[in-house]
């Protein structure tokens, strides 16, 4: 049977044409990122000399593509439990709730304990309230109890309720500022408690900056203890989101397991007023789009690199960033299934805030969105625990100097965090 020629040549063209019009959608598909990131991708000059002699924080790693740092070591803490003077306790109460998402919960417990330590009175076991009503939890359903009250021995005595013999309704309400000083205490709180023996006690935030004072007193080191050894999450919470992480780190084996967690919601942005000031273009928060053009054309990570997103649920303006990162993702993609109906699909959103916390605290590189007391929290959980590459709030869209591209906090040693550790590194 012969070959025939014509028919030889038509398949050759045909294929030919498939070939030539595969590239031209790739092509036309390339380009249209290239319009939403205008502008060649480049590394920042991350010089590692640099860092150590200027910051005296990180050194960069060398193992993988991006500007990656190394973590540092862990800080030591510049207090002990075994150092505080057993007290006895006066009989009285203090009762108290946490409240808004676990950025204000390591608040109000420091704020707390350094109260009821002052008072002499025992601490109530707080609950957990959510912003919405009917969002109330024990506890123990999100932090660990044992944890909590062992950490606590010698500075303050704990309780799980309070007697029947007292009511709540008579519980006088005693508000204080956020970092609440012993003056404060002297004269708003403690006046209170002499009178009505028990306080409910709430805290408010006059600032959302959590950066430190020259002013020292001799309730910090209680406070330190109070924002960084009292809170784990109980084993169930803390097995979900340590899953959730080692499924990021499993995505991420290009970039030796390494992630970055963005705190971006479409709902914040889309109330807020997010114009750019200045010559660096730097603004009080970025979309989507933005943070994309930051990370790959400006700092120069790899388009390889795994992002997490603290957004709910996949909204259409998140796009733009998976189409330049394809590894971004949110949290119904990387729960394991068993545990959506508990952690994403109720009504219930304070265990979806304590896994965008605690991820967002363990990240190789945590990039804040907006700012406010969940980036100021996160970053404190972060330097304790040796985790320096924090963006700042503000970050601008044209520097290509790494001091730029570092929070104030870390490269200007000036978070709160500080405050509460001796091993600096210098």
């Amino acid at each position: 049977m012969g070959v025939d020629l014509r028919q030889v040549v038509a398949g050759i063209l045909t294929l030919t044409m498939f070939v030539m019009l595969v590239q031209m959608i790739k092509r036309d598909h390339f380009d249209s990122l290239q319009e939403k990131l205008p502008g060649e991708a480049q590394d920042a000059q991350f010089d590692s000399a640099n860092v150590f002699e200027k910051d005296g924080l990180v050194q960069l790693s060398k193992r993988s593509k991006g500007p990656w740092m190394e973590d540092s070591q862990e800080l030591k803490p510049c207090w002990s439990r075994t150092a505080f003077d057993k007290i006895e306790q006066s009989g009285g109460y203090v009762t108290f709730s946490l409240t808004n998402g676990p950025e204000y919960h390591v608040s109000q417990i420091a704020d707390a304990v350094v109260v009821a330590r002052y008072l002499t009175a025992t601490l109530v076991l707080p609950d957990i309230r959510g912003s919405k009503p009917g969002d109330e939890k024990n506890f123990e359903d999100i932090y660990d109890v044992e944890k909590f009250v062992k950490s606590l021995d010698w500075v303050v005595k704990i309780v799980k309720e309070l007697p029947n013999e007292i009511s709540i309704r008579k519980l006088a309400a005693v508000k204080v500022p956020n970092q609440v000083t012993e003056d404060h205490i002297v004269e708003n709180v403690e006046p209170v408690f002499k009178s009505k023996g028990n306080i409910r006690l709430a805290t408010y935030f006059p600032t959302v900056n959590m950066r430190k004072t020259a002013q020292k007193s001799s309730v910090d080191s209680v406070a330190c203890l109070g924002m960084f050894e009292t809170l784990e999450l109980q084993p169930e919470v803390n097995g979900v989101v340590d899953s959730m992480i080692e499924r990021l780190r499993t995505l991420s084996r290009k970039s030796d397991g390494r992630f970055i967690a963005v705190d971006l919601s479409v709902e914040i942005l889309e109330n807020k007023n997010c114009h750019g000031s200045g010559s660096t273009g730097a603004k009080s928060c970025y979309n989507a789009q933005e943070i994309a053009l930051v990370l790959r054309k400006v700092v120069g990570f790899d388009t390889n690199t795994t992002i997490y997103l603290t957004q709910s649920r996949w909204d259409d303006s998140l796009s733009v960033l998976k189409d330049i990162f394809p590894k971004t993702y949110i949290k119904e993609s990387i729960l394991p299934e068993e545990k959506n109906g508990k952690f994403l699909e109720s009504k219930d959103s304070q265990f979806e805030k304590v896994i965008e916390f605690y991820i967002c605290s363990q990240s190789d590189v945590f990039v804040p969105a907006v700012s406010g007391l969940f980036y100021a929290n996160v970053a404190e959980k972060r330097i304790a625990s040796g985790k320096p590459q924090i963006f700042p709030a503000d970050i601008p869209v044209t520097s290509t100097t790494i001091t730029n591209y570092l929070s104030p906090y870390v490269a200007k040693k000036n978070h709160l965090a500080y405050s509460c550790f001796s091993n600096l590194p210098f």
